[in-house]
């Protein structure tokens, strides 16, 4: 979603997404659609459902071609005046040549290396975190593997929860979550409530001019547990810790709810959304 930013300098930008919404995978289908109509006024143009097989830089201009993501049709279409094509494609972990092999550790059919919960390989005095094992591959992911591994090779029982690891794409506004989305509760059967709450209800928000996004918590019908969070906002890499740390303790929407936030404060609208998924309203919307 490097887009965004090049289309704020005044850039004309088509992205090309192989899935069939932005965002990528985990990210919460309602604020998917919200983002990319936040991202469609700033005037970006999506090619969702549509897989890249090439392209060839010709006459100051670069010419891409594209198919359907299942194979059904094949079209083309050229990027006049185009400088630069950006290419993101995921992640893959780095061990090739990495000496697996010396040390007999053999990767997965992804080229992961498997460890135990204390990160340890299948070479006892050897550990491994980060981008080379399973899970998100994110920096905060790894920096928090690492202390954990190390807390574990000195005697310390290592626990981490990756259903509290958060998530945060760098548009603007950015986009964040952490915990459950609506769409794998409903897979789970688990009863859940929803909170909303829009930005344009928030009074920071409106002092900035920042007013595209929203806030969505998602809470257990019957142990009001928050289960998720999902936000769109121009600070909403920020304030996904403040959802992370009430997961990783166990808080419920009322416990949120009932917290005292700064005013005026784009954290209100979290608090705004809680007390939604709590009582059903609430209070500014």
């Amino acid at each position: 979603m490097q887009g965004s930013v090049w289309s704020r300098l005044g850039a004309k930008v088509t992205c090309v997404e192989f899935l069939g919404h932005v965002g990528g995978m985990g990210i919460d289908m309602d604020i998917s659609k919200n983002t990319q109509k936040i991202l469609t006024k700033q005037g970006l143009k999506f090619m969702l459902n549509t897989k890249v097989t090439g392209a060839v830089e010709s006459g100051g201009s670069i010419q891409v071609t594209v198919e359907d993501s299942k194979g059904s049709q094949t079209a083309s279409f050229v990027l006049a005046d185009c400088e630069t094509l950006l290419v993101c494609i995921g992640r893959r972990p780095y061990t090739e040549n990495l000496g697996l092999d010396s040390v007999n550790i053999e990767a997965d059919k992804r080229g992961r290396i498997p460890v135990n919960e204390r990160f340890q390989t299948s070479v006892p005095n050897i550990y491994a975190i980060g981008d080379v094992v399973d899970g998100p591959m994110l920096a905060h992911k790894a920096e928090d593997e690492g202390i954990i591994c190390v807390e574990g090779i000195n005697g310390s029982v290592p626990h981490i929860d990756y259903n509290c690891v958060p998530s945060v794409v760098y548009t603007h506004p950015e986009v964040a979550w952490v915990g459950k989305t609506e769409e794998q509760l409903k897979e789970e059967g688990v009863p859940y409530n929803v909170g909303k709450f829009p930005l344009l209800a928030n009074s920071r928000a409106k002092t900035n001019n920042d007013t595209d996004g929203m806030m969505k918590v998602l809470g257990h019908k019957e142990t009001d547990r928050l289960l998720g969070v999902h936000m769109i906002g121009s600070v909403a890499g920020e304030l996904i810790n403040e959802a992370a740390l009430a997961m990783e303790y166990g808080a419920s929407c009322e416990d949120i709810a009932r917290v005292c936030h700064a005013h005026p404060t784009v954290s209100e609208a979290f608090r705004e959304a809680n007390l939604m998924a709590y009582c059903g309203k609430p209070i500014n919307f």
